[in-house]
């Protein structure tokens, strides 16, 4: 793999921005500035990571207005959470000059916690996720992103085992503290690697708990950082079955296969658990692409009180089980049957490892391939 494949992202920054100010959220190195240096080449750029530039705005946030020439109509603030209070000069340089603005994080727990000016439905909100298989074209490997992640500089890289220590290492070390979230480091290192772990679960907190050495409370509190900070993924129960009595507890999932796996401390081979999961995972990611881009109805997963399961319904519409499997068999399709008897959900689908897409008892078993054409031309939505 090579660092500098050049790689078009399905998030049209342009588009966007020349209808409306956005916020873009996403995890640390998925590609936020890069995106925006090649999107917006032309666009002025308030860097905050950048000690001066952050200097600068934090004693004279007017500076912006001041250093806008008249043809600047487009702003650029990466990193906003650093400094808050600037978006009350963003709000009032939209009001006065019309101007659209992109501010970027990679965290908007800070921005909600301070209660500072979100101004006021004049920016809708984008996320930006790792890479997804469109975007990746011809480059994309399965094996290699279960294993690795699609973290972009991670997946393209020489040495993705290193890359991933550090970027773990930084996302405790710097994004944590950075919020100002947690006082006791340690615990929620000890946390991190536990709810790693549960990845793809519904999760007992009282045994996350007791694993972590914290309080419950503190379980429910990091859980919320993990998610704030857009490390976790919560997929809510669906809760309208009437054939059978539903679970409401949610499941989560880690944004990346490969932060997860990393995490664990275990690797992932074809034909194991962890190898399950991470397929699992990396469906939900794929799908979280695509809701977000492109727009697609709400998800969840259906689990029933005797421990049947369906892995992802899309709306009301379709019903998504997830087997990394070369041979699905009737036994592995028992869920959908079971879910198809609520009468709601016009498509029921297992997508899977075969090599060719099939039909059974109404239910489409979908090669990966197959069903990711479905997904990106817009056949769920």
């Amino acid at each position: 793999m090579t660092k500098s494949l050049e790689l078009t992202r399905c998030l049209p920054l342009a588009d966007l921005l020349a209808k409306k100010s956005y916020f873009l959220f996403g995890p640390r190195q998925t590609g936020k500035t890069h995106l925006i240096q090649k999107s917006l080449p032309k666009t002025r750029v308030y860097d905050l990571l950048d000690g001066a530039t952050l200097a600068a705005l934090s004693q004279n946030p007017g500076r912006i207005e001041q250093e806008l020439a008249p043809q600047d109509q487009w702003v650029v603030i990466d990193e906003v959470q650093r400094l808050p209070e600037l978006l009350n000069e963003v709000h009032r340089l939209i009001e006065k000059r019309k101007l659209h603005f992109l501010m970027t994080g990679s965290s908007a727990r800070k921005l909600c916690r301070t209660g500072v000016n979100l101004l006021g439905g004049r920016a809708r909100t984008k996320y930006l996720h790792p890479l997804s298989a469109t975007e990746l074209g011809n480059h994309f490997d399965l094996n290699r992103a279960l294993s690795i992640g699609l973290i972009p500089s991670i997946y393209l890289s020489d040495d993705p085992p290193a890359d991933l220590e550090a970027y773990t290492g930084t996302y405790l070390k710097e994004e944590i503290m950075a919020e100002g979230a947690v006082r006791n480091l340690p615990a929620f290192s000890r946390f991190v690697h536990v709810a790693a772990l549960c990845n793809a679960t519904v999760v007992n907190f009282t045994n996350v708990a007791n694993d972590a050495q914290v309080k419950r409370t503190t379980v429910y509190e990091y859980f919320e950082i993990l998610r704030d900070t857009l490390i976790l993924r919560e997929l809510p129960a669906w809760r309208e079955g009437r054939s059978r009595k539903p679970r409401v507890s949610s499941k989560y999932y880690f944004f990346d296969t490969g932060v997860a796996h990393h995490l664990q401390g275990r690797d992932v081979h074809p034909g194991t658990s962890e190898f399950g999961a991470a397929f699992e995972t990396y469906i939900l990611h794929e799908l979280t692409c695509r809701q977000d881009y492109n727009g697609l109805p709400p998800l969840s997963f259906w689990s029933s009180a005797s421990g049947l399961e369906v892995d992802f319904l899309i709306g009301d519409q379709i019903a998504l089980e997830v087997k990394a499997k070369t041979n699905v068999s009737p036994h592995d399709l028992r869920s959908l049957h079971a879910i198809k008897e609520e009468g709601v959900f016009r498509r029921l689908i297992c997508v899977s490892l075969e090599p060719h897409s099939r039909k059974v008892e109404g239910i489409d078993i979908l090669p990966l391939s197959d069903f990711l054409k479905a997904l990106w031309s817009g056949d769920f939505s």
